[in-house]
């Protein structure tokens, strides 16, 4: 990703003044980057603020070149690769991004508006919030493999940054879902040997996923193992050996990666102290402004409810659009709301720097 399309500022109590903008956007995924586009169109300037190093959501941080194929005109796109495209498309609008902290308070201000408040001690006031943080929260649900801890970050991984670091590597993925299929699958040209370790012989992954993992195995280029994974072995984070219990008994595979696919404990955070109507663990819309119970903030994207809700990407572009109308309308009540297109707008192409 190129830093020349996006900008981190610089948070935390001495960082300066309290920062006005248009909008606060909680979150920095894909519906989070196409809102700055969509907020953009309607002249409203955006903060983001992520918990993440930078921006891309769980695309950037747990799947980055697993390739996507449900986003219109794209036949596949590799999840990094949309980000870098929503970047590149949000640019022109020149949006702030604080990564690497957390919305710690959300106040309602007495003026009209919120301030908004991080745990760096970043301080913004809006007249809009919008939440588009995904599930929340998010972190992988650690296998109960005794020591992981003692080898994760160096030989123990639970997603998959750049697949060159695990070339010519000895692999054992672990799970019988989409993540461990699919990354069995598309680390195999590379790696010099992988296993794939699910306890039963069924699977819970895309059929087709599981069609090409067999067809993998019957070629020799993959290795399946019923069973789970009882203790490792190695030394100074770096992975030796793990093994393996299953309806055979035990095995003992040399191996120097593991990666465990257990799924991700998604949990509100702060958010669930908002004050906002929740439906279970989402925060419940209307879906002509995907406002929330609370009037100037929205949710867009995986975090929001309503009733027939589809967590796509897709939808939460969607929601974006309808939602920036509706703010366009709070920032500036007096000003008349005329609709553009962006191939016939001389004004909208001037914004997008293509006039």
């Amino acid at each position: 990703m190129s830093r020349e399309t996006w900008t981190i500022v610089a948070g935390g109590a001495e960082a300066g003044p309290e920062i006005e903008t248009d909008v606060v956007i909680v979150g920095a995924g894909p519906a989070a980057l196409f809102a700055v586009f969509q907020l953009g169109l309607a002249g409203l300037s955006c903060h983001l603020v992520d918990i993440l190093d930078r921006p891309g959501g769980q695309c950037a941080e747990l799947y980055p070149e697993k390739p996507i194929y449900d986003i219109p005109g794209y036949p596949a796109i590799g999840a990094q690769e949309l980000v870098d495209q929503l970047l590149l498309q949000c640019a022109p609008f020149k949006p702030d991004f604080h990564c690497g902290e957390m919305v710690a308070a959300i106040d309602r201000l007495e003026a009209g508006g919120f301030r908004v408040v991080t745990d760096a001690g970043t301080r913004l006031r809006a007249p809009v919030v919008v939440i588009a943080a995904g599930g929340g929260s998010f972190q992988p649900k650690r296998p109960p493999i005794p020591g992981i801890e003692d080898y994760e970050g160096r030989s123990v991984f639970y997603s998959v940054r750049r697949i060159a670091d695990f070339a010519g590597r000895s692999i054992v993925v672990v799970g019988g879902g989409d993540s461990a299929l699919d990354w069995a699958i598309n680390l195999q040209p590379h790696a010099e040997r992988i296993t794939l370790v699910h306890r039963r012989d069924e699977f819970r992954a895309a059929p087709a996923s599981v069609a090409r993992m067999r067809e993998l195995e019957a070629a020799g280029l993959l290795t399946f193992m019923q069973g789970s994974v009882a203790r490792l072995a190695g030394g100074d984070g770096l992975l030796r050996e793990v093994t393996i219990t299953g309806p055979a008994g035990e095995t003992a595979l040399a191996a120097d990666r593991l990666l465990p696919f257990f799924g991700l404990t998604m949990k509100l955070g702060p958010i669930a102290n908002w004050g906002l109507r929740l439906e279970g663990e989402l925060i419940a819309v209307d879906t002509e402004r995907f406002e929330t119970s609370v009037p100037g903030i929205f949710a867009i994207g995986d975090i929001n409810w309503y009733p027939g809700k589809l967590k796509l990407i897709l939808s939460g572009f969607h929601e974006a659009a309808l939602m920036a109308h509706a703010a366009r309308r709070i920032v500036h009540p007096d000003r008349k709301v005329v609709f553009q297109y962006t191939t016939s707008s001389t004004s909208v192409r001037k914004m997008l720097g293509v006039a």
